[in-house]
C-alpha cells in the first residue's frame, strides 16, 4: 500500500487501535445501508445501537479523524460514508489482489462480488496443484505458484492473501513479499514471520469458531 502512513490531520495510521479500524468498516456497512433508504442523517446513538456498540464508542472512534456531527442532526450519512473511505482508502481506488491457494476457502474468495464492490479486485490467483493451473475462474486463469513473486511485479499486485495449506503459507507469504507485496491477509493456521514494513492479517477461522464455542458452552 503506497501512502506515507498519516491522516490528513498528521497522525500516523498504525496509532490507530485496530478495533477502532475493524468498527469503521462496520460504520460504513451501515452507512450505505441507510444511504441506500435515502436517510438523510443519522445519531451517534442510533448507529450505535444498530452495532450493539455504545454511542460513546461511536464517538470516540470517529473523534481520531476529525469532528464530522451536524448539533441536534448527528452526522450526515452520505458525507461521512464517504469521509470513511477515503480514510479506509477504498473511496475512489482500486486495490489489486493476488490469491494463493484455489481450494474450497480460495475459491469461494474470488466468487464473493463484496470485494469489488468495494474497490478489492483480483488480478492474479496461482496454485501449486498442475491439474488446477490453467483453469478459468471467473475473469482470472489460475497460473503456477512457483512463478508468484515476478507476477505480483507484473500486476502491481497491492495485497496478497494466502489460502494455502499450513506448510505451504510461510514460503508464500516470503514469495509475496520478494514481488514487492505491502499487505498480506493469511487464512493458513499458520504464523508467519514478515519485515516491519509489511503489514499482516491473520484470519483464523477455526479460531472464530472456538470462541462461539466458548460463549455457547
Amino acid at each position: 500500500m503506497r501512502h506515507n502512513g498519516r491522516l490528513h490531520n498528521g497522525r500516523p495510521r498504525r496509532s490507530i487501535p485496530e478495533a477502532c479500524v475493524e468498527r469503521l468498516s462496520l460504520y460504513m456497512r451501515e452507512l450505505t445501508q441507510r444511504q441506500h433508504q435515502r436517510v438523510g442523517f443519522i445519531s451517534s446513538r442510533r448507529l450505535a445501537q444498530d452495532l450493539g456498540i455504545t454511542d460513546a464508542q461511536v464517538r470516540r472512534d470517529l473523534s481520531y479523524f476529525g469532528q464530522f456531527g451536524t448539533s441536534g442532526r448527528g452526522y450526515e450519512v452520505q458525507r461521512l460514508r464517504a469521509t470513511l473511505g477515503r480514510i479506509l482508502g477504498i473511496q475512489g481506488r482500486i486495490w489489486h489482489v493476488a490469491l494463493a491457494g484455489v481450494g474450497n476457502l480460495g475459491s469461494a474468495l474470488l466468487a464473493y462480488q463484496g470485494f469489488q464492490d468495494r474497490g478489492f479486485v483480483f488480478r492474479l490467483a496461482v496454485d501449486s496443484d498442475p491439474q488446477k493451473v490453467g483453469h478459468a475462474m471467473g475473469n482470472l486463469t489460475i497460473e503456477a505458484s512457483h512463478h508468484l513473486s515476478a507476477l505480483v511485479q507484473r500486476r502491481d499486485i497491492h495485497i496478497g492473501m494466502i489460502a494455502v495449506p499450513t506448510d505451504e503459507a510461510q514460503a508464500v507469504c516470503d514469495q509475496f513479499i520478494e514481488g514487492g507485496v505491502k499487505a498480506i491477509v493469511n487464512f493458513a493456521s499458520a504464523r508467519l514471520d514478515v519485515p516491519p514494513s509489511v503489514l499482516l492479517r491473520n484470519v483464523d477461522l477455526a479460531i472464530e469458531l472456538e470462541a462461539m464455542a466458548f460463549y455457547l458452552s
